[in-house]
């Protein structure tokens, strides 16, 4: 019996509290940045203020890249090669014949082809050169989306103001630049 009492004041001594406190001294991220005087708190009120900045801009940065892959990728030309004798017969009738162009390779002109342009919005293939940055940006989105999270979990109410400033600072400065697809893609 003593060793379950001993257990249930070990773990109500260990929970958290789930109201906002005052306390200018209360550590963030870590026990060694622990603000010590309200100069080191308000450094770093102002810190989580940058950072939310920081996060919106992030996540407006990967928006344009995007919206750039994605344009890229629709108005990539495609080379369809034809035969050279069934081509040539008909471009001079063919209305399309802007379109039409010569490949132009080391040796010279090879073969008339047409430019083709993509015009459907499937889903872009998969491009080490689109995907990988792709990757790396959500996971430092992600990463300082977290330690914001984690400065609103101390419930130091500071903190919790200078998360929510900069969230509004961001959007306000930079937000028009984030557009949400209507389709979650």
């Amino acid at each position: 019996m003593d060793s379950m009492t001993g257990m249930d004041t070990s773990s109500s001594s260990t929970s958290m509290t789930m109201t906002f406190e005052n306390i200018h001294t209360t550590p963030l991220f870590s026990s060694a940045w622990a603000p010590s005087t309200s100069g080191s708190y308000a450094g770093t009120c102002i810190f989580l203020i940058v950072l939310a900045i920081i996060d919106r801009g992030l996540i407006a940065f990967k928006a344009t890249l995007e919206r750039h892959w994605l344009s890229a990728h629709l108005h990539r030309r495609y080379i369809a090669i034809n035969g050279k004798n069934t081509e040539a017969g008909r471009i001079d009738s063919d209305s399309d014949s802007l379109k039409t162009a010569s490949l132009v390779t080391a040796q010279g002109v090879e073969e008339t082809v047409k430019l083709v342009q993509r015009v459907s919005h499937g889903p872009i293939p998969w491009r080490f050169s689109v995907d990988l940055p792709r990757a790396a940006l959500f996971t430092l989105i992600i990463g300082v989306s977290y330690l914001l999270m984690l400065a609103v979990m101390t419930m130091n109410v500071g903190y919790f103001c200078s998360v929510l400033a900069g969230a509004f600072l961001g959007e306000l400065a930079i937000g028009r630049y984030i557009h949400w697809n209507e389709h979650g893609h």
